[in-house]
């Protein structure tokens, strides 16, 4: 059994899963363990299997809660030359909670014109404010730092489904590797939160994280995310993406989140 009695989201993903992992109250997110640290444990775990290759792509899907806690299962499904296909699942008491899988690759030759997103303009975090979520309705926000650019909120009844924040984890000054990426791509709140004016639960069905070349030269332990619903049906799915950048404009990655609005 892994303790995860007062350990860190970091700390946690400095080491893969070995058997039952406690899904402690600090480590939850809104109505579970959260998502974003689940994905990227799974993705520790599936990264033993493919050494020497770098994280591409990897996805989840969440079927249900893992509370209590979790173990996970991974595998090799395709091993090539340069290219390496894993699967994990996290397995709770009731069975399968979360199905994954992720592509790994050798870093190619720099031979091709790179395509980036160009971040948006934002103050530097220091003169940004902090935003304080209460940690009984998501514990693990205490282990991170949100400072809001600009005046979106979730739950505000904005104009538009987007939320833009400068976003780190307190524990240290380490700039995100891929795991920590994978984590923090899931700490804003649901953008299409931003124009609702009413609490309500916008879960993640599936997430996909696809981290980018800039991330291996990155030195800050801040990320600049922008997360914007593309797409949200009356029937309450909601098609979201992110973008993350460094303090100096460096693209870090891209991530895809499945949502679906569920009332209290």
């Amino acid at each position: 059994m892994l303790n995860t009695d007062g350990a860190t989201p970091g700390a946690l993903l400095r080491k893969p899963v070995n058997g039952w992992l406690q899904a402690d109250a600090h480590l939850r997110g809104f109505g579970g363990f959260h998502g974003g640290l689940a994905l990227a444990l799974l993705t520790s775990a599936m990264r033993e299997h493919a050494p020497g290759l770098e994280l591409q792509s990897v996805t989840g899907r969440f079927d249900r809660p893992v509370d209590p806690g979790f173990t996970v299962d991974a595998a090799l499904v395709r091993a090539g030359r340069t290219l390496s296909v894993v699967r994990a699942q996290a397995q709770s008491e009731k069975g399968t909670a979360i199905e994954a899988s992720a592509v790994f690759a050798r870093r190619g030759e720099n031979t091709w014109q790179p395509v980036t997103p160009q971040a948006p303009p934002a103050p530097p975090p220091a003169e940004c404010e902090v935003f304080a979520i209460p940690a009984e309705f998501v514990p693990i926000t205490t282990s991170m730092e949100i400072r809001p650019v600009g005046t979106a909120r979730p739950y505000a009844g904005g104009p538009q489904p987007e939320l833009l924040a400068w976003v780190r984890l307190t524990e240290d000054d380490e700039a995100p590797d891929p795991l920590r990426l994978v984590l923090l791509m899931d700490a804003l709140a649901p953008s299409y939160a931003a124009i609702l004016s009413t609490l309500a639960v916008v879960p993640t069905v599936e997430l996909t994280v696809r981290p980018a070349p800039g991330l291996a030269t990155a030195t800050s332990p801040w990320i600049l995310l922008r997360a914007t619903t593309r797409t949200a049906g009356p029937d309450g799915w909601v098609d979201e993406q992110i973008d993350a950048w460094t303090p100096d404009g460096t693209h870090l990655g891209s991530a895809q989140q499945l949502r679906v609005v569920r009332t209290l």
